[in-house]
């Protein structure tokens, strides 16, 4: 116990130290900040992308055992344990919190930018590079993520749940190091974790609160401008501060349906008012290009062509992906109490993957079908400004203006749910692990995050925070590596356990001339 609240205490003040001293970093010298992350990032990903490609293929081949093998059967829990939410929300609150702004964000503009900008071997703007476009666009945005995610979430949902531990990433790795959990390698764990947490959801707040502008700017008589964006974060803090006091049950579950049920909305809506036919052409043609090539672009850093637009774009990815698995893991943990293994791994591997394969289908091939047949440029659009791709998009269809208002307010609630997800996970890294954690503690977390967006929007320091996140991959690689070999160490001494109970308990049952 005495442990547990040296670590609330030491992780609570040091993350915070360290996360006050890059914000002024930010404030006070964003250039040479810019510059250092620049080469720091830029120096891994030509140094070690290679790793992030196999370390995502291994977390991929780890889940899918873990899954189908005999240890899929273990409850995230007691054994008689009932999960705590219904199907629909636990995957709309793993949706929200995974992947649901990104795919806002993305879903027109990263086909139409690897349409335009190919590698170098792809001709730019031609059939091979649409089709490069949507394969690409499914792999960035498939099964790795996931698996990514799966693995931080999978090792502390058993640790925790299974078996009694505080829901902390450190507690994953008693099997490793025992009893130093508790001490300064756990807190450097958490600390790191909790790094990564604050700068992924500031980069996303700012990012997210400069297309929420773009899109209101498209409909209504006004000039985006920092003063709108500056409103915009002031209104969605309030909110998702508001959201996050009332807790899992009610706040963020409650938010993550309306927000999955308007999502949904919109897709059929641009389903069938848009080229229905070429959407699931394209949707079944990728799908075919994206399982058969699965192999080759889970493991090719196209070291003799291409090298360039792999390391700018799918090592990048990976990076990020890694970078948020803290936040996200913690999360979906909280949420996947009283699942077993294998409903756990192949709901989250296979429930959002096939709705983000549906969504860039619907968003990337009507944007296609514009750009080929209409001459709508809005590729040229989309590396412009990569925030208004989908309200140009919008503007060639009925209803337009409705439907962007609609994917405003998606918009606004998909960040009030990542924003309220952030901040009850880094409520609980920084409590040691109480899975409710204190009010205040949300709080100044809550209003941390956003006052940091707000000013390094200002100071232009963002992006070099942003390349400091995906920096804090490169050792949490080697954390998920070994939070695997934790995993596995830990499930063979469940069973190792079980089956010398009933040998034990076969063994008083055998009358002693059988024995």
């Amino acid at each position: 116990m005495r442990d547990i609240q040296w670590n609330k205490h030491i992780v609570f003040g040091i993350s915070l130290c360290i996360v006050f001293l890059l914000i002024l970093a930010g404030v006070m010298i964003p250039e040479k900040l810019d510059a250092w992350t620049v080469q720091l990032h830029a120096s891994i990903i030509r140094n070690f992308g290679w790793a992030y490609l196999l370390s995502a293929f291994i977390f991929l081949v780890f889940s899918l055992f873990m899954a189908f093998s005999k240890y899929g059967n273990i409850k995230l829990g007691s054994d008689h344990e009932k999960p705590r939410f219904s199907y629909f929300g636990w995957f709309s609150m793993l949706f929200a919190a995974g992947m649901g702004i990104g795919l806002i964000f993305w879903g027109v503009a990263e086909p139409m930018s690897h349409y335009l900008n190919p590698p170098s071997y792809i001709e730019a703007g031609s059939p091979q590079a649409a089709r490069f476009a949507m394969r690409y666009s499914f792999f960035h945005w498939g099964v790795h993520p996931w698996a990514i995610y799966i693995v931080m979430s999978l090792s502390i949902a058993y640790f925790s749940f299974r078996r009694g531990m505080p829901p902390l990433i450190s507690s994953c790795f008693y099997p490793l190091i025992g009893d130093r959990i508790y001490g300064v390698a756990g807190y450097c764990i958490d600390i790191l974790s909790v790094f990564a947490t604050v700068f992924g959801i500031v980069t996303s707040l700012g990012l997210g609160a400069m297309q929420i502008n773009s899109g209101l700017a498209s409909v209504l008589p006004f000039e985006a401008s920092f003063t709108s964006t500056i409103i915009i974060i002031a209104v969605v803090t309030v909110l998702f501060l508001i959201s996050s006091m009332t807790g899992l049950d009610k706040g963020i579950q409650m938010l993550s349906k309306a927000n999955i049920m308007l999502a949904i909305t919109i897709l059929l809506f641009m389903l069938f008012v848009g080229p229905t036919n070429m959407i699931m052409n394209i949707l079944t043609s990728t799908l075919a290009d994206y399982a058969a090539s699965l192999f080759e672009m889970s493991l090719s850093t196209n070291p003799f062509r291409g090298l360039q637009w792999t390391q700018d774009w799918t090592l990048f990815y990976w990076a990020w992906w890694i970078s948020w698995c803290p936040f996200v893991g913690l999360f979906v943990a909280s949420i996947s109490r009283g699942r077993t293994i294998r409903e756990f791994v192949t709901g989250a591997l296979m429930v959002p993957t096939l709705l983000t394969f549906l969504w860039f289908s619907v968003f990337g091939g009507s944007a296609f079908h514009l750009e080929l047949n209409e001459g709508a440029n809005i590729a040229a659009t989309v590396a412009q400004d990569i925030s208004t791709g989908l309200f140009k998009l919008y503007s060639f269809y009925p209803l337009s203006n409705v439907l962007t208002l609609l994917t405003i307010l998606l918009l606004v609630v998909f960040f009030v749910t990542s924003a309220d997800s952030a901040t009850f996970v880094l409520g609980m890294m920084t409590s040691g692990g109480e899975e409710n954690p204190p009010a205040s503690k949300k709080l100044i977390w809550g209003l941390t995050v956003s006052c940091t967006a707000a000013i390094l929007l200002f100071t232009g320091g963002l992006e070099g925070l942003q390349r400091m996140a995906i920096a804090a991959a490169l050792p949490f690689t080697g954390i998920m590596l070994a939070l695997c070999f934790c995993l596995i160490r830990g499930v063979q001494y469940e069973f190792r356990q079980e089956r010398k109970t009933e040998e034990d308990n076969s063994l008083e049952l055998t009358p002693p001339s059988e024995r």
